[in-house]
């Protein structure tokens, strides 16, 4: 058991302790699926491929997609790995009533291009910051998802100005077994074979997708210590059937100096859609509430 460090998420962080199962392909798939249908529910307003708000921004050598919705504080919202803001399908509409929304397509993913052979959260947090600074935006709230989850935390290190609250999702510190479920790492190391076969890759498309492949085989590698440089009010989540291992995610709050701990119940990696109604209202309630440090 977790204690909580704040009343109103205290009824709710509770660990379930059942035994996980090893079906994380098949949570991976559904969570693909999910994805989709937050696309088609929305269909009214096309993530990602909205012309009539999205934006391009020159960024550190690249081209930023980014649509904004709504007004208010700002609010970047970061993708996991190999997708698109299209993630945020089931989180947007909700956001967008009281925040000014920044869904980016992070670099080298969804249309944002980028055609350099290496790719580092490092990067990536720098690319945040840049794009942030050409929207003339001194700071936002930050939710990030899987990588974004990664993202969030690597630019409350990098750039701790930027960052008024972070909302990390199924974010790990470090690619091994312990960093993520064993099962799931073990299908990566498959995975991993299976790329070097096909070696060398010679079509850009083929390339792009083992770049960003290689950027969660080999990273990230964040050391536990660093976590307590981040001085954001951070609240860090996992599912109790993620990929991330439920001790990860806790070894994550215990080591941010402001953090809350949100395990949620019967949710796998994608907890932003499988439990949407309760991820939007608890993160927006973190959000909007003053930060009160809680005893354990």
């Amino acid at each position: 058991m977790v204690a909580a460090k704040c009343n109103y998420l205290r009824p709710i962080l509770l660990i379930n302790t059942r035994q996980m199962k090893n079906f994380f392909t098949a949570i991976l798939a559904f969570g693909l699926l999910l994805q989709t249908a937050a696309f088609a529910q929305n269909k009214q307003i096309p993530y990602g491929h909205n012309d009539s708000v999205g934006k391009f921004y020159n960024v550190r050598g690249i081209r930023m997609y980014t649509e904004v919705y709504g007004n208010g504080r700002p609010l970047l919202m970061i993708h996991g790995n190999g997708g698109s803001m299209q993630a945020f399908g089931n989180n947007i509409p909700y956001f967008a009533q009281k925040y000014k929304v920044i869904a980016v397509d992070s670099r080298a993913q969804g249309r944002t291009k980028d055609n350099r052979d290496s790719l580092s959260f490092e990067m990536m947090a720098d690319d945040f910051d840049a794009l942030l600074n050409a929207m003339h935006i001194d700071s936002a709230y930050v939710l990030g998802w899987s990588d974004g989850g990664i993202n969030a935390l690597v630019l409350a290190m990098r750039h701790p100005d930027k960052v008024i609250k972070l909302a990390a999702t199924g974010a790990n510190l470090w690619p091994d077994s312990t960093g993520l479920m064993p099962s799931y790492w073990k299908a990566e190391q498959r995975d991993y074979a299976n790329w070097q076969k096909r070696m060398p890759l010679k079509d850009a498309a083929t390339k792009n997708t083992y770049k960003i492949f290689m950027l969660d085989w080999l990273q990230p590698n964040i050391p536990l210590l660093a976590l307590r440089t981040i001085k954001a009010p951070s609240l860090i989540i996992g599912g109790d059937h993620d990929l991330i291992p439920v001790h990860h995610t806790v070894d994550i709050y215990r080591n941010i100096p402001n953090a809350f701990l949100w395990i949620v119940p019967n949710s796998g990696h994608p907890t932003l859609m499988e439990h949407r109604d309760e991820f939007n209202r608890i993160v927006d309630d973190f959000f909007t509430q003053p930060f009160k440090r809680h005893g354990y």
